[in-house]
């Protein structure tokens, strides 16, 4: 298996609320643009923008978000560290979450979407959460 998905099972998956990741399926199943690659939120995470409401996110920082109801890129940059420091302690590996930010940052978009709802699915079906209704247009 891939190191990714490793982090992600034993690490991000576990820290991660309910809450959080149906926020994180919806917005992968509907390609929203609010969810980045490249950078933890937007606008950046810069020390002036702290008090700054969140325009758009990672995948960690939108379950805190979108998910979670956090509002400012301060409380988002937070969430996303703490995150990643609970995985890590998970995976047993100082910087292992790494493995899985890379991932999501380098890969296509089309690749990220498909491979990540499809874990993301699986800690859902997990938590024994319902599957999410087929969108307007997708095969029956």
């Amino acid at each position: 298996m891939e190191s990714w998905r490793i982090v992600f099972r034993d690490g991000f998956s576990k820290v991660l609320s309910t809450a959080g990741l149906i926020a994180l399926r919806e917005a992968i199943r509907t390609d929203d643009p609010r969810l980045v690659q490249g950078s933890t939120t937007i606008p950046r995470p810069l020390e002036v923008a702290e008090t700054w409401p969140c325009e758009g996110a990672c995948a960690m920082g939108l379950c805190g978000w979108l998910g979670d109801g956090l509002e400012t890129i301060g409380e988002v940059e937070e969430f996303f560290a703490k995150a990643c420091f609970e995985a890590d302690l998970l995976v047993k590996s100082a910087g292992g979450c790494r493995w899985y930010l890379n991932w999501f940052d380098d890969v296509p978009r089309d690749v990220m979407r498909r491979e990540l709802l499809a874990e993301v699915e699986l800690e859902l079906r997990r938590r024994e959460v319902p599957a999410a209704a087929p969108l307007a247009g997708d095969a029956a």
